[in-house]
């Protein structure tokens, strides 16, 4: 079982969790800038956190052959903070990056005109640099977060194929269908979605434009319920090509669609039964440095 996670947040994770992806499968990732726990106190402290997303994060998932990739955006939490507004002119910098692959996180969370105002804006960006976009659908009032959120896509003028909008449920899932657009769930031990309920929806909808992913913030969740999902999957007697689309292809042809995928050229088999974590093309070994920082402590 090869994993591509299209939305997990890398930054709220440890060095074994990377450790143990690899050895559940997951060849691949994106990591959506997002809103961090608490606020941010000014547009320079988003610059730290970008250089990080497309620095030290692609290094340490490297360790472990995963490649990892991210979105850039100011998410919709923050933009309703005037301190933070200015990042909507950093975002140029980061947008022409090769390991960039969407503007993203962008939507709603209160479905406030500070947020109209910036979700459109970067709707318009990532239709000028060409890049798929990442709609983060509200964790309250959903269905008409959703609407909502269709509704700007649709005024924005950008190909429906190049957004995908996250964090759907069975309540809101009818509503992104046929639109054109990828529909993302994301897999939480409580909230949100959970393995069983994916399966079903899999079985209604089928598998064409859906992506799995586990989100794992630095709330309660859980890195490998992407595979988790995939062996439910198996379970309900859906066929091995069936996970490979929504966990892998899926994923890789949404994101391709940015022109700046870097994948293995042959995903290593499921690391689960081969036993060691794979190593991925150029990878950096372990004992290797980034910006003078390994991620050994005290050791060799």
């Amino acid at each position: 079982m090869r994993i591509f996670d299209p939305h997990i947040h890398m930054t709220s994770r440890t060095t074994d969790d990377y450790e143990r992806m690899a050895a559940a499968g997951v060849r691949a990732l994106v990591e959506p800038a997002f809103w961090l726990g608490q606020p941010r106190t000014s547009a320079a402290s988003f610059v730290d956190y970008f250089d990080a997303l497309i620095g030290w994060e692609p290094f340490r998932a490297g360790q472990f052959g995963i490649r990892h990739h991210a979105t850039i955006a100011l998410n919709p939490k923050e933009a309703n903070d005037p301190r933070c507004r200015p990042v909507l002119d950093l975002l140029p910098r980061y947008l022409d990056k090769d390991g960039v692959v969407a503007v993203g996180e962008i939507g709603y969370d209160s479905m406030t005109p500070e947020e109209d105002e910036a979700f459109a804006a970067q709707l318009a960006l990532a239709v000028e640099y060409d890049l798929p976009a990442l709609v983060h659908t509200p964790h309250r009032d959903k269905a008409r977060g959703t609407r909502r959120s269709l509704d700007v896509v649709g005024e924005s003028g950008i190909d429906p194929g190049r957004v995908v909008i996250d964090h759907l449920n069975e309540v809101t899932v009818e509503l992104v269908r046929d639109t054109g657009c990828w529909l993302g769930f994301s897999i939480y031990p409580e909230t949100k979605m959970s393995p069983p309920r994916m399966v079903e929806l899999l079985r209604r909808y089928g598998t064409d434009r859906m992506l799995v992913n586990s989100a794992a913030d630095w709330g309660r969740s859980d890195p490998l319920l992407t595979r988790a999902t995939g062996e439910a999957m198996l379970a309900a007697g859906f066929s091995a090509d069936d996970v490979d689309r929504v966990l892998w292809r899926n994923p890789v042809e949404f994101y391709g669609r940015s022109g700046r995928l870097d994948l293995p050229a042959d995903p290593a088999p499921d690391a689960a039964t081969a036993g060691d974590a794979p190593t991925a093309g150029d990878a950096p070994t372990v004992g290797t440095t980034f910006a003078g920082n390994s991620i050994l402590r005290g050791g060799s």
